[in-house]
Parts: structure tokens; C-alpha cells; sequence
């Protein structure tokens, strides 16, 4: 699949604002500590994401009802789903100068309805690669990966499912109005978005 990005600009894969707050001194203090550990930015990239994948439980896993979408409170709470937890590994990869892009899939959720997944894509050697830091657990086993993708959930086309090609500098925008509209996750888990 060809990646698209949604603006030609690269710079815009870098940029702060409110959702993606690497200008928020939590943001910054995390992502100068995980730099600390790291010999280059295919190594820091590689720690955050696993930072974000293995510290941050996707609140449906732990049963946490808090509905975070600002990477800062993603960080503070520690808790988020996919959605939330790749704009927090977007804001730590863009505060050390990796661009970085909001991308999505239509998954089935196993109820005969199909929801929108979030994970991020990060550019490296001219090319971007696409990383799901959602969390592993029984039967997921997504891995940062340079060469060839390790996703959480690979898309089956014969059951609905896709993978959206276009790379987003920002939250799409039903993405975020499901998370800010969301009295708690269980109210969240209703009014998913089911597709782009």
C-alpha cells in the first residue's frame, strides 16, 4: 500500500498544537529522558515507542474508564486507547524531530460491526513506516519495525476491513470529536467511529 501524505509539507508532521503537545513540559521531560538512552533517532524512536506501547495500558485492557486524547494527559494518567496512545508516541517522536503522521485502519471489533483504529507512521530514510504502539496482549505482538511492518491487527479485506492510506498531520476529525465527546470509555466504546 502507498502511503499518502495529507500535506505535501513535511513540516507539518513536526508541528505542536493542541493535541499533539510536545511543547508541554511533561512531553518534553519524558521524550529528553528516553533521548538520554539513545545512541541515535532510529533508537530513540524504537524506546518510545515501546515507552508508549508498554507503560501506558490501552484502558479496555485494564478496565480504566478515563477517556485521555491530549498526549500530555496520555502521559499523566497513563492510559489511553489506540487513538490517544498514538498521539502521545506522535508527540514524543516529533519533540526529538521525527516526523511523524496520525494513519488508521477499519478493523472488525468481532461483533459484526467494524470501528477505526489508530497508530502512527514515522519517517525514516525518505520513507514512512506505519507502528501501532495500541499494546500488546494475547494474540497482538506489534513491534517497532523499520523492515516490514508488525501491527497489532493485520486488516482481512474479505470481512470489511482496510487500511487507509492517507497520512494525517492531525487527529481526523471524527477520531476526535468521538474522544472529547465521550463521558467515559464504556460511552466512548458506543459512538466509535466506524470509518473515515
Amino acid at each position: 500500500m502507498e502511503l499518502i501524505q495529507e500535506n505535501p509539507d513535511l513540516s507539518a508532521y513536526l508541528a505542536a498544537d493542541e493535541v499533539i503537545d510536545h511543547d508541554h513540559p511533561l512531553v518534553r521531560q519524558t521524550a529528553a529522558r528516553l533521548a538520554g538512552q539513545a545512541e541515535d533517532s532510529y533508537a530513540y524512536a524504537r524506546l518510545a515507542f515501546e515507552f508508549v506501547r508498554d507503560t501506558v495500558p490501552h484502558s479496555q485492557d485494564s478496565g480504566d474508564p478515563r477517556v485521555t486524547w491530549r498526549a500530555s494527559d496520555v502521559l499523566e494518567q497513563g492510559t489511553g486507547i489506540c487513538y490517544a496512545k498514538s498521539h502521545a508516541l506522535a508527540a514524543l517522536l516529533r519533540a526529538e524531530d521525527i516526523p511523524t503522521a496520525l494513519c488508521y485502519q477499519r478493523l472488525g471489533d468481532g461483533g459484526g460491526r467494524t470501528v477505526v483504529h489508530g497508530l502512527v507512521a514515522v519517517r525514516f530514510n525518505g520513507a514512512w513506516h506505519r507502528q501501532d504502539p495500541r499494546g500488546n496482549k494475547p494474540g497482538v505482538d506489534a513491534q517497532f519495525s523499520l523492515n516490514g511492518e508488525r501491527l497489532a491487527f493485520p486488516v482481512d479485506p474479505k470481512s470489511n476491513e482496510l487500511d487507509y492510506p492517507v497520512l494525517y498531520a492531525k487527529p481526523h476529525p471524527a477520531v476526535l470529536g468521538a474522544l472529547r465527546g465521550a463521558a467515559d470509555r464504556p460511552h466512548l466504546w458506543q459512538t466509535l467511529p466506524t470509518e473515515l
